[in-house]
């Protein structure tokens, strides 16, 4: 299986902190930097609220973060029924800044999922680059995942026309499955303004095989806008489509509004 390893991840970032001691650098502060900047570390909380295209699945969420220096955060979120949850915290380096959490997702076609991961986002305008202003962020990391999903045994549920609940009657049982997998992907933040920007991510994983002898395959990706209306108060809109052929029977699109108070 080719994944990114939880060790080789924490000594990547380690040697790209050392190299970034060394050089002529473009460090920006937390204060000048946007945002929905991935790297900046603040106390902030917030609420937003999702729905799918459908407009059938709604979900509202609370988020916080509590900077405990200008370098480390502890990150929280949870939505309002509690089938998700992230907990987890943050270490910014010179060069880029290291996620780790854990949490769980419970999805709507009856699969839950609880995964361990880590991530680190490197912001490419520490070496100056920045084409017409996009700052790009190249993002990977590795996630572990544990979880289950209902599946027809036979019975109601296996006759052609069935459109009935994901019950134990009906001939759903429970599997269960875990596995690893780690992804590679970009973020992007455009500021048209010092208050108005756009925001946009796209990335891939791959992982350990499932029960069907599949490695694990997704994708998730979005595009949105961001304003500040004050150095307190921000407000931001995307849609979104994430993907993958262990947890979900079809891509997962959402449109997303959040509002965030900054301290």
């Amino acid at each position: 299986m080719k994944t990114i390893s939880l060790f080789t991840s924490a000594l990547l970032l380690a040697l790209f902190s050392g190299q970034a001691l060394s050089q002529t650098n473009n460090v920006k502060s937390n204060q000048q930097k946007q945002d929905d900047d991935p790297t900046k570390v603040t106390t902030k909380v917030g609420v937003s609220w999702s729905d799918n295209y459908d407009m059938d699945d709604s979900n509202v969420s609370f988020s916080a973060s509590l900077a405990l220096s200008e370098a480390q955060k502890i990150n929280a979120r949870v939505n309002s029924d509690a089938t998700e949850w992230r907990v987890g915290g943050s270490w910014l380096f010179p060069i880029g800044i290291f996620n780790f959490n854990f949490g769980k997702n419970e999805y709507t076609n009856g699969a839950s999922q609880t995964n361990y991961s880590v991530g680190t986002f490197l912001p490419l305008s520490y070496f100056g680059f920045e084409p017409g202003g996009f700052q790009i962020f190249p993002m990977a990391g590795y996630t572990y995942n544990t979880g289950d999903h209902p599946e027809c045994s036979g019975g109601n549920c296996a006759q052609p026309e069935f459109s009935g609940d994901l019950s134990p009657e009906n001939g759903f049982v429970s599997m269960e499955t875990s596995g690893s997998s780690g992804y590679l992907g970009t973020f992007v933040l455009k500021p048209f303004t010092q208050k108005f920007r756009m925001l946009a991510f796209l990335a891939g994983s791959y992982g350990s095989k499932n029960e069907d002898g599949e490695n694990y395959k997704g994708y998730f990706g979005g595009l949105g806008v961001g304003y500040s209306m004050t150095s307190h108060h921000s407000v931001k809109a995307y849609t979104y489509v994430m993907d993958n052929n262990t947890y979900l029977d079809e891509a997962d699109k959402r449109i997303l509004l959040a509002y965030t108070y900054q301290f």
